[in-house]
């Protein structure tokens, strides 16, 4: 376990990033993050192979093929199926995680990967094509659960001033999963026909690298803590995460939390949805998760403008790796309490979903009657949300949980106050038009005058 560099600064100790923060970051993003990326275009390079197995096995079995507008339907079925599966997983995982834990999340629901490998894997010597749907359904789970568990798992076990650059480090590994599915498409490697079962079920070898090593390590402190009333693991945890820095402080602050949510039990989806003291947080994520998608991100195949559209294409993927691509889900963590979280990450997560299958149903109707202004609308909607993001969400940089709940509650006391102040106004004004409260009031604000 690498030692932390600790800087004092105004008499505080500064913790840097530690090889244990590193290596659980590196991970559970190459075990389940990259997954996600790379299950988005694998499907991609082995279409027609893919079609052409799905023909062959109806001819087998009824003696004739199908229809192109039934094949187009199946392979349809078989991209679109891993989006539902991603939406069922983001609205079980505020379960899996009040129950088995962050890490506990990520090692258990590595068995998704390995039922869908071997589904996929297997489909074309069972001449099946319902385990290349069923298997493309199960990773759909596994991403839904993983997009939701990583940040948040990150995010807590991050020292404030470095769970930025974690919480982006799951989105590193999106981009390299589709930039490795395509490079793996290629003809020269797993791009030929005799290997496109190879290629759909390659995605257990990550996963079982992340199952032999995650184990080792020491679940979120803050879960350990908070809702485990573990002090021995939470101190553990934090030696192994933080050496040599002040554990107390962050204790003392986790335990301020933890005071906070004594009388608040984990909150369900509708209860967070009826709590007014989060509003603005949950308005939040539903703006930025559907922003996300909604982006146009996932309509980028464009046959027209050439060189200059692969540029810009190139440039809004670019683009939403390093922002769009991990922020929404960083943010779901920061802006909530331990008791709020799940509730918010399910949410987020299948808003993020529902957004995604929409744009990927909507685009081509827009792209016909639209042509290549339906980008204009796209764009419309990523001014919309980055106004929204500069207006409304606090900068979230080096601040505890709890400071960044006060920061909303300050707004929300801010907001009511305007309110009633407004309202009073109003009450004055149409009163002072009878002379009535005029004199009353001067006569207030004399008294009040006097000490």
């Amino acid at each position: 376990m690498a030692e932390e560099v600790l800087i004092p600064l105004a008499g505080k100790i500064i913790p840097h990033l530690t090889g244990s923060l590193l290596a659980v970051a590196f991970l559970t993003s190459f075990g389940s993050s990259m997954l996600y990326g790379y299950n988005l275009a694998v499907v991609n390079s082995p279409a027609g192979y893919i079609k052409d197995f799905f023909n062959k096995t109806a001819l087998s079995r009824n003696g004739k093929g199908l229809s192109g507008e039934t094949l187009t339907l199946m392979y349809s079925l078989t991209v679109s199926v891993f989006a539902i599966g991603g939406l069922l997983g983001s609205l079980i995982v505020g379960v899996l995680v009040t129950r088995f834990g962050r890490k506990g999340t990520v090692v258990k629901t590595t068995v998704l990967v390995f039922i869908a490998g071997s589904l996929m894997g297997f489909s074309r010597s069972c001449g099946s094509p319902e385990m290349v749907i069923l298997g493309r359904f199960i990773t759909g789970i596994h991403s839904g659960i993983s997009l939701s568990v990583v940040p948040m798992y990150l995010g807590e076990i991050a020292p404030k001033n470095l769970r930025g650059f974690l919480g982006l480090v799951p989105s590193i590994f999106i981009g390299t999963g589709v930039f490795a599915a395509q490079i793996l498409g290629l003809h020269e490697l797993l791009g030929k026909e005799e290997h496109w079962p190879l290629f759909l079920s390659v995605v257990v070898v990550p996963t079982l690298i992340q199952l032999m090593l995650l184990p080792w390590f020491p679940e979120s402190p803050r879960y350990l803590l908070i809702e485990k009333h573990n002090v021995h693991a939470t101190i553990t945890a934090l030696k192994w995460y933080r050496s040599n820095c002040n554990i107390q402080a962050e204790i003392e602050e986790m335990q301020e939390e933890q005071h906070s949510l004594t009388s608040v039990k984990t909150l369900s989806v509708w209860n967070l949805l009826l709590d007014d003291t989060v509003r603005w947080q949950v308005l939040s994520v539903v703006v930025i998760n559907i922003g996300m998608q909604l982006s146009g991100i996932d309509a980028t195949h464009l046959s027209f403008m050439r060189y200059l559209s692969v540029c810009c294409v190139v440039g809004i993927i670019a683009g939403f790796c390093i922002g769009p691509a991990g922020i929404p889900f960083l943010v779901t963590a920061e802006l909530f309490k331990q008791s709020h979280r799940p509730a918010a990450y399910i949410v987020g997560g299948s808003l993020n979903w529902l957004s995604n299958f929409t744009v990927g149903f909507v685009f081509p109707f827009l792209q016909m009657s639209a042509g290549s202004y339906c980008y204009l609308v796209f764009a419309s909607i990523c001014l919309t949300v980055a106004v929204y993001v500069y207006m409304v969400i606090p900068e979230t940089k080096n601040k505890t949980f709890m400071e960044i709940s006060q920061m909303f509650s300050n707004k929300e006391a801010v907001q009511e106050t305007q309110c009633l102040l407004l309202v009073d106004h109003l009450k004055l004004k149409k009163m002072n038009g009878y002379g009535v409260l005029e004199n009353h009031s001067s006569e207030f604000e004399s008294s009040s005058s006097v000490p």
